[in-house]
């Protein structure tokens, strides 16, 4: 579901064995193939969230609160 400024909410169910499914919609626009990586990212107040492995350096660093060293 599109909301408004490039926004997108999806649900998935997750499995018996703790798996989702990211829905077809969403692994178009962000281009997920087969054998991609991803890394969860957890806020206990927040909750999680689900970015590309390459922006893993850009999260890790807000996580900790660091500036950006590129």
């Amino acid at each position: 579901m599109e909301k408004e400024n490039g926004k997108y909410a999806w649900t998935v169910t997750v499995g018996t064995k703790g798996q989702i499914v990211i829905p077809k919609q969403a692994r178009e626009l962000f281009k997920i193939q087969p054998g991609d990586q991803l890394i969860v990212l957890g806020d206990a107040e927040r909750g999680i969230a689900i970015p590309p492995k390459e922006s893993f350096e850009f999260w890790f660093t807000q996580a900790l609160g660091k500036e950006d060293r590129r």
